[in-house]
């Protein structure tokens, strides 16, 4: 119980203190480029004071959370996160038009052997159209389960949850 309970902490501690590694920022970059299907783009990052920050389920850091513009207008908006599956972590990014809603979600980088099917554009595509507005996504309900996958779909649900969550929080404090 107490491995269980150090793990746990360790994996908390973990994500709270992310920061995107460079090799994660180019994937991201790249699905970027594909989705704007232009290279002539910038991403501005948004930083979130801490006091506001906390009172959200996802962590924003310095360099996950940003704006994504061409030229100076603001196209949409970015989020690059890390969720736990089985035995390790994956990479996700989010992408937002400039309303908030999802338009597109992509695995970065999957680093177990089995469950990589969240990553496919299929099943990536169930969160397309959502926003903070949305009712929270319940898994087997809105949200079909891949078998071999059931620890890496339920996180991904819940990280998706937490992200919306985190967005409408910041919507209603008017830091965005």
């Amino acid at each position: 119980m107490l491995k269980k309970i150090l793990l746990v902490s360790g994996l908390v501690i973990f994500l709270m203190a992310f920061s995107v590694p460079e090799k994660v920022m180019k994937k991201a970059e790249k699905v970027i480029e594909k989705q704007l299907q232009t290279d002539d783009f910038t991403t501005e990052f948004i930083s979130i004071p801490e006091a506001i920050n906390k009172q959200t389920a996802s962590h924003f850091g310095d360099d996950n959370f940003f704006r994504i513009k061409i030229g100076n207008t603001t196209t949409g908006y970015g989020y690059i996160g890390n969720a736990p599956s089985k035995t390790a972590t994956f990479d996700y990014l989010v992408l937002f038009d400039s309303n908030f809603i999802i338009t597109k979600s992509s695995v970065l980088i999957y680093r177990e052997e089995y469950g990589g099917e969240i990553g496919s554009k299929r099943w990536l595509n169930q969160f397309l159209g959502k926003s903070y507005q949305t009712p929270e996504l319940k898994y087997r309900e809105d949200i079909i389960p891949i078998s071999g996958a059931t620890i890496s779909v339920r996180s991904m649900t819940r990280a998706m949850n937490d992200l919306l969550q985190s967005l409408g929080t910041l919507q209603d404090l008017n830091a965005l």
